[in-house]
């Protein structure tokens, strides 16, 4: 299996010292994060476990012996340093746009990482000429913006410096996007799952559930996957008094929209 591998400038690896060409062998059954010699089959994957940093040294490995892979990485017990890749040789692989001196970058000319729009400096933006982080937008310098020329955060709007309000419940609130995102409001909500399992017994079964799930008869019932709402529910059945509350005082609550949404029935009217 051929695959890449990132060391030190003196081209050791956690103190173990290598030389490109030469073959290294260990004995025992390779184990990822306890025993072998350990690579990734994407270069990219490999910066998740080292520097971004071009005074590290990057190299094409073949991996010659038992194979052990957990993730996005793998190890070996018999490993072959097969050739030195330059660091602008790196640039080219890890980016699929032109110019990029950054990671993972899909546009171009960007000097952050994970951009796939261009002329970037900052990470994670999809539109153009950012500084900031984030952003969907363009010429931003700030971060998580939709809109244009922002020198603030979270804005959908064009010139601002300032963050604005947001709606809440279709009507304008007090409430800034980050106060939502720093609410124990919007992290009890983050905690619903989005796929539950529930074992149903045969005596709790619908007909149509009989039908599709003929084995019941023999195991007594079947696994049922939950669809969203299921899993909203599920949620709010079990949350405390408390925690509903919370809920219930967010600004503008209206209980049709959040049923609506969520598909959550509150039992309130």
């Amino acid at each position: 299996m051929k695959g890449y591998k990132v060391f030190e400038p003196d081209w050791k690896c956690r103190g173990f010292q290598y030389e490109v060409g030469q073959t290294y062998e260990m004995e025992g059954t390779p184990v990822c994060c306890d025993h072998g010699f350990h690579f990734c089959t994407e270069l990219k994957d490999c910066f998740s476990y080292y520097d971004f940093d071009p005074n590290n040294k990057v190299a094409i490995i073949e991996a010659l012996g038992d194979i052990d892979t957990e993730g996005n990485k793998s190890c070996t017990n018999k490993i072959k340093i097969v050739e030195e890749i330059t660091w602008e040789e790196v640039l080219r692989l890890v980016n699929t746009g032109k110019g990029c001196s950054g990671l993972c970058n899909s546009g171009n000319w960007n000097s952050g990482n994970w951009n796939s729009g261009n002329c970037n400096s900052g990470n994670w933006n999809s539109g153009n000429w950012n500084s900031g982080n984030w952003n969907s937008g363009n010429w931003n310098s700030g971060n998580w913006n939709s809109g244009n020329w922002n020198k603030t955060s979270f804005s959908s709007g064009v010139f601002n410096t300032e963050e604005g309000k947001i709606l809440m419940f279709n009507k304008p609130s007090d409430w800034t996007y980050r106060d939502w995102l720093n609410s124990k409001a919007s992290y009890l909500l983050n905690q619903i799952k989005h796929e539950l399992l529930e074992w149903v017994w045969s005596e709790n079964m619908t007909d149509a559930e009989k039908e599709q799930h003929p084995e019941h008869t023999t195991t007594g019932g079947y696994l049922k996957i939950l669809d969203e709402s299921e899993c909203a529910q599920k949620w709010w059945d079990a949350l405390s008094d408390q925690d509903r509350e919370i809920i219930y005082s967010l600004p503008n609550f209206d209980l049709k929209i959040f049923e609506e949404i969520t598909g959550i029935k509150t039992g309130e009217s």
